[in-house]
């Protein structure tokens, strides 16, 4: 499966929703270029008012815009403007790791699942706001007793997806359009 991906026969998009991201975002295309060479890099810009979306395209990403204000409405934007085999999204702050997409994908392939799960990079100092990981692991744990899923990140912004997510997320479009709740949408 990852030959297929590196051949460029099976189309990867990398989606970055990007708000005030201008620090990271240049590292975060880097990164995900050097582990999908063959993948189209799209950062949606979400009414950032610092450079983010001129660092975005000097670092060769397609630019996009979305003037709604909030995460789901990027979301939604992205999976109805861009087609491709497979997708992954992650957030733009470079709390992730770009080389975990290829096994990401593979695992999503070759079990013909229609999402996989990332996790952040725990020492990154800005990978958590205050109070966020105590109560990501609450909620990850609660969930995973609930359902018997096991999630190391419920709310993580790193996920890959098969096509069958735009059937989904535009079903969801009154949740969304406030700008909440994609996370535990996806999840």
């Amino acid at each position: 499966m990852v030959t297929e991906v590196m051949a460029g026969a099976i189309r990867v998009a990398v989606l970055i929703p990007c708000f005030n991201e201008e620090l990271a975002i240049g590292k975060v295309i880097a990164d995900f270029r050097a582990a999908l060479p063959q993948a189209d890099i799209y950062v949606f810009d979400n009414n950032s008012s610092d450079r983010t979306a001129a660092v975005a395209c000097a670092a060769g990403a397609f630019v996009r815009a979305e003037r709604t204000q909030g995460k789901g409405s990027v979301v939604r934007r992205m999976f109805a403007d861009v087609d491709a085999d497979v997708y992954v999204m992650v957030d733009g702050d470079a709390t992730y790791d770009a080389a975990s997409a290829v096994g990401m994908i593979d695992l999503l392939l070759r079990d013909h699942l229609d999402m996989v799960v990332g996790t952040r990079i725990a020492e990154a100092d800005d990978a958590y706001r205050r109070g966020h990981r105590f109560g990501n692991q609450l909620l990850t744990q609660s969930v995973s007793n609930l359902f018997g899923r096991q999630f190391s990140d419920m709310l993580s912004g790193y996920r890959a997806f098969s096509p069958a997510i735009r059937q989904v997320i535009p079903g969801d479009v009154q949740r969304l359009r406030n700008g909440n709740g994609i996370d535990d949408t996806c999840a």
